[in-house]
């Protein structure tokens, strides 16, 4: 299995304030919320994949639902 979570994790606290301070629970619900956030998008990618008949999850699928993911997490 392909890991990407700590990577993530690191490209958040970069992209964040670079004075910011997180403590260890902190970091932990962030940990926890990218890895909820890549299952929903997996499955919703699967979800769209399965509809057009496609036997993989190509970038297309990605692409879409994260479009999706991010305009209903805004508003």
């Amino acid at each position: 299995m392909y890991n990407k979570a700590p990577n993530l994790k690191n490209t958040i606290k970069s992209k964040a304030k670079s004075n910011i301070n997180m403590r260890p629970t902190s970091e932990a619900m962030t940990e926890l919320l990218t890895l909820l956030f890549l299952n929903v998008l997996a499955e919703e990618a699967k979800a769209a994949a399965f509809e057009e008949k496609s036997a993989t999850i190509r970038a297309q699928h990605v692409k879409a639902v994260s479009k999706k993911l991010l305009k209903k997490a805004r508003g």
